[in-house]
């Protein structure tokens, strides 16, 4: 799994960046088709955004959340991305 960390109006740090991947570590155990993650991290006044664009094979979720905490905003996002691919692989499941 390739992980793509970009940064908006901020610089990436390597506690960032650490938090990310092992963020996205834990998404891998549930599916083992992550192909690619793109995560932008973006600052706007007083807001801070977490987004990213997961690939799976055939299919992209989308997910991202605002808080006045980076990191809050990241565990945010990665909770609605694995509630995402949960629900992929149980209907996949349902319809074999």
């Amino acid at each position: 799994m390739q992980v793509i960390v970009t940064g908006h109006h901020l610089e990436i740090t390597e506690a960032l960046k650490a938090n990310i991947d092992s963020k996205f570590a834990k998404l891998a155990r549930h599916f083992d088709n992550v192909t690619d993650v793109h995560v932008i991290l973006s600052v706007e006044k007083l807001m801070q955004k977490a987004e990213a664009t997961l690939q799976l094979r055939g299919t992209k979720f989308f997910a991202e959340d605002h808080q006045e905490d980076m990191y809050v905003a990241i565990d945010n996002m990665v909770d609605k991305l694995d509630r995402q691919i949960i629900k992929h692989k149980e209907k996949n499941g349902n319809h074999r």
